[in-house]
């Protein structure tokens, strides 16, 4: 008889957001990494969720007029002597993302990296491929290929032409708030509030433990 796989009984995701220099991955730099860790079978108040947040300093800054003004608070908070807790460079960051993850449960793999599902406002198409030149990944961190765009959610199949924005979905929601505020951790956590609506819908309850899991 064969051993069932043992499936765990709840979704635990990272929500993730980057600032950058640009939009090129192989030109531009991260300037900001912020991420949040979500339980969906305990939701936290927002403001409890365990965070992670850095600031990243590169000896010199490329990028474009548009992204280096959006975050021109970064720069001055890059520029500043004062010491900084959240400030570190391009080869600290994901050693200590990794160190972040398993102070909150996350355990590596075999191989010894982690392995998380990842939520963010195209994460797959933008922020991953910045996360692929950072220096550790796919030895430290790598993300599920599976991942979670608030987008899909919000989509008006009868409307839209194009996946919707945040600022489109943050309306959608009913969101007293509907600017996108272009900083990673205020970012990370609004795809946590435009995820939850749909963490039990009907649909899903219906879905018992006794049905065969989808390959």
């Amino acid at each position: 008889m064969p051993i069932p796989r043992q499936v765990p009984d709840f979704m635990r995701y990272v929500s993730l957001d980057l600032e950058t220099s640009g939009p090129h991955p192989q030109r531009h730099q991260v300037l900001e990494l912020a991420a949040v860790i979500e339980d969906s079978r305990r939701p936290l108040p927002l403001a409890q969720l365990p965070a992670f947040r850095r600031v990243v300093r590169h000896p010199e800054y490329v990028g474009t007029a548009g992204a280096l003004a959006l975050n021109a608070r970064l720069l001055v908070e890059l520029a500043s002597k004062a010491p900084n807790p959240e400030l570190c460079t391009p080869d600290e960051l994901l050693p200590q993302f990794y160190e972040f993850l398993l102070a909150h449960g996350f355990r590596p793999t075999a191989k010894g990296h982690i392995s998380v599902t990842m939520a963010g406002k195209n994460v797959a198409s933008y922020d991953l491929g910045f996360l692929k030149e950072l220096p550790g990944w796919g030895h430290l961190v790598r993300a599920d290929p599976a991942m979670l765009d608030p987008a899909a959610f919000y989509l008006n199949w009868r409307k839209d032409s194009r996946l919707p924005s945040m600022s489109i979905c943050k309306a959608r929601a009913r969101f007293p708030d509907r600017d996108v505020a272009h900083e990673a951790l205020a970012d990370a956590l609004d795809v946590v509030r435009l995820l939850r609506p749909f963490y039990e819908l009907p649909v899903y309850q219906q879905v018992t433990t006794a049905a065969p899991e989808e390959g």
